[in-house]
This record gives C-alpha cells, structure tokens and sequence, in this order.
C-alpha cells in the first residue's frame, strides 16, 4: 500500500474508540498528512444518521486534508453479523463484504492518501464479514498496527490484558494503547490502574498514548485538537511512517 495504515480498536464497546480515532486524525492532520477514515461495518445508525466516521470530522471541524468511507451500515445497535441477521435474516448476512473486500477498500483509499486509520466496531474478535473476519484479520492483511482504545474502570486490566494478548497470539503488531476517557475526578481504582496500564502497554511492546480527557464526544471541535495537541510526543512514535509514493503519483 501507498499509505500507512493504522487499525483502531477496543477493549469493549463504548471506550471511546472514535474519539481516539479522531485525536490520532488531528495528530497526523498537523503534520501535515492527508487522512482516511474507513469504518468496515457501521452498526446502530439509520441510511441518513451519523455514524462514526462523520463524527470524526465533526469533531475536528470537516478539515480538508480528511476523507471518510464506510464499508457497510446496518440499522440494528448490534456486532455487524448479528446486526445483519437483525435487519434481514440469513441472505442478509451472507451479502456482507469479505475480508478481501475490506482489504482492497482500504487499499483504494490508500493511494491519494498519507495513513489510512481502520476503526473497528466493538471489541477485537467481533465479526466483521460472513467468514468471521475481524479487525485482527483486517490489520493482519494490511501489515497494520494496532491501536488499542481501553476504560481506566474496574475491570480494565483483565479486558486489556486479554486483547493484548489475543492481538498478539495472532500475529498482529503492537501499536499503542490509549485511555479513551479519563475521568474529572479520578478515584484512587483509576489512578492505580492507570499505572498497570503503562505497564502491560510496554510488556507487549505497546506505546503509550496516555489518557484522552473525557466529554471529548460532545466538546466544541477545538477541544479534540487540544487533546491531541497535548498527546503530540506519544501520538508521534504511534502514527505510522508515511512511506515514499509510488513512481507517478
């Protein structure tokens, strides 16, 4: 491929995926890169609704320098495949794309851009395709690292311990892990693990991305670029090199 290409997932639904997303976006944004947003399968969101990729570049101001494609989109709040069968029964989840679909979906939006970020839907092993394809399988076929989104709540340490460790049984390369919503008031549960965190990141060979400020979802466009401001060092030795062009591009 012509760009890097960064796969985005979560410990668990709900972690604050996309605004990670949209944080490594503005990072790489202000380094002056042209940036691609591909969600394989959007779930929970009507044919006219907003799904992920559109609150990405909601939340960093609809910046030039970005384009955001989805794979598929299906009405039912449900992982893709049950979702499908939700919305339309067995034929429905059989006319889901492959994993070959999504690889070479990525690779066309890799050849006018700098890095393309994968998100994912829910967790690491969620099936994406009829094949029970994932995003593990995803950014195995892309040569993709990976970027983990966790909670700082109780309970994240087995959750992150696990995708780490799935991710990596797999063959997938580390990227970096990433709080994706820190609390105002932290408890003494967040603050303990935050540092556990640090350390299971560097034990599998992850960066780490430090912990993005939480309300960021529903924040004036500026904040998410502040947040990213603010990680900049880590954010830096995360984003993928953007590799030479092609001849005649």
């Amino acid at each position: 491929m012509s760009a890097a290409v960064l796969c985005v997932t979560g410990t668990d639904t709900d972690v604050g995926k996309t605004v990670a997303t949209a944080c490594l976006v503005a990072a790489a944004l202000a380094r002056g890169d042209r940036v691609a947003v591909y969600k394989p399968a959007q779930t929970g969101v009507g044919p006219v609704g907003a799904g992920d990729v559109e609150t990405v570049a909601r939340l960093l101001g609809h910046p030039d320098r970005l384009t955001v494609a989805e794979g598929v989109r299906l009405g039912p709040a449900m992982a893709p495949v049950d979702a499908a069968l939700e919305a339309g029964g067995e034929a429905a989840v059989e006319a889901l794309p492959g994993l070959d679909w999504h690889l070479e979906r990525i690779e066309a939006l890799a050849l006018d851009q700098d890095i393309v970020l994968v998100e994912g839907a829910g967790g690491l092993l969620v099936d994406l395709t009829p094949g029970g394809a994932t995003i593990a399988d995803i950014a195995l076929g892309a040569g993709a690292p990976l970027a983990v989104i966790t909670r700082p709540d109780l309970g994240t340490l087995n959750h992150t311990g696990l995708t780490l460790e799935a991710a990596a049984r797999r063959g997938v390369r580390p990227g970096t892990l990433i709080v994706g919503s820190w609390p105002v008031e932290p408890t003494a549960v967040h603050r303990a693990n935050l540092g556990r965190l640090r350390a299971t990141a560097r034990d599998h060979g992850y960066a780490w991305g430090g912990a993005l400020p939480e309300g960021l979802s529903s924040a004036p466009e500026q904040a998410v670029s502040r947040a990213a401001t603010a990680l900049a060092a880590a954010l830096a030795g995360v984003l993928p090199v953007r590799l030479p062009p092609r001849p005649g591009r």
